[in-house]
Parts: C-alpha cells; structure tokens; sequence
C-alpha cells in the first residue's frame, strides 16, 4: 500500500514537473516581480533623476535622489543637489537609470540573467543604504531576524523573497515569453 501511495505520488508529481519545467518558473518570477516590484524601483529612478529640466535633463540627478543615496552628505549641506561631489552626482544618476532600465529588462526578459544581476547588486547597495545611511540598523523591526515568528521586517524579511525571484531568473533565464527567447538567449549551452 506504501509503495503503491509512493508511487502515485511520484508519477502525479514528475508529471507536474514535466509539464512546468521549462517555463512556469521564469515566468511567473518576472510576472510577480511586474506585479509586485517594477513601480517601486521605476518611481524611485524617476524620482532620481530630473527628466523636467530641459534637453539634458535625464543626465541631472535631483534633490530626492541625493538624499536617498546619500542621507547624511545630503544633509550636511542642507540638501543643497549642487554641493554634491561629481562622484554623488554620478551615482545618483547612475542608479537612477539602474532602477529605470533594469526592471523594464526583467519584465520583458531582455538580458534577463545579467539584468537579475544588476537587480541583486542593486538591492545590496538599497539595503546597506537603509541600514546606514538612513538609520534603519538602529531600529531592530527594520532589519528584522531570520527563523523568528515576525515575518515583515522590510530588509531581511521582504528582501530575501525579492532576491529569491532574481536568482530563479539568474539560474533558469527569462523563459520562452521573453526577448531573450525571440534571440536565442534562453537556450543551454551544448557539451563539447
């Protein structure tokens, strides 16, 4: 009787596997994270750089972008956007455009796996952000604790589910509703 239940449960459960195999999951991780994630990350790239100043204006980074990048420099010169240095004018920009490009190349599965990359990267530099340039690692519930019964702190908590999705598209690619499909990027490469 045990090996029979075993059975069945393995022939139900391979079938199921065969069948989402090659797309459900890259799919559904780009769907979730366009559902969930791509106006998050778009408004905080629009809001970086100011795109209503002008012909070069995409190539100024705002006042908010400063301080969201760099709190405490920000601060120390009364939120003044033309005291920041060069480099702070250029990372501001830089991630702005990041958190622009990226998530329109994860919903439409362009570069997918370089682009989860780029968001992994990304989400690193946020959460150190959060955590020291805004304080946030003096406030415990911000940071939260792994294997605790809390599960909504807004750094290790929601940020490992959002890290979650960009290594199954790093690992399985964009899926074959994808640019990357339409040019041949989602295939395996051949043994020698």
């Amino acid at each position: 009787m045990i090996n029979q239940l075993m059975s069945l449960y393995k022939s139900i459960f391979s079938g199921v596997e065969r069948l989402a195999e090659p797309w459900l999951l890259p799919t559904l991780s780009r769907f979730v994270f366009a559902a969930v994630l791509f106006y998050y990350f778009y408004q905080s790239g629009v809001s970086k750089v100011d795109f209503g100043n002008g012909i070069f204006g995409f190539l100024k980074p705002t006042d908010g972008g400063f301080v969201q990048i760099f709190p405490k420099a920000a601060e120390a010169v009364f939120y003044d956007i033309t005291q920041a240095s060069f480099f702070q004018k250029l990372v501001i920009v830089g991630g702005g455009w990041a958190e622009i490009l990226l998530p329109i190349m994860v919903v439409i599965g362009l570069l997918t796996r370089l682009a989860g990359v780029g968001m992994i990267g990304f989400v690193v530099v946020q959460s150190l952000t959060d955590l020291y340039g805004h304080g946030g690692i003096a406030h415990k519930e911000t940071l939260g604790v792994w294997f605790d019964q809390f599960s909504n702190s807004a750094i290790l908590d929601q940020r490992a589910f959002w890290m979650l999705l960009f290594v199954v598209l790093i690992v399985r690619g964009a899926g074959p509703i994808s640019v990357d499909a339409l040019l041949g990027l989602n295939k395996k490469p051949v043994a020698a």
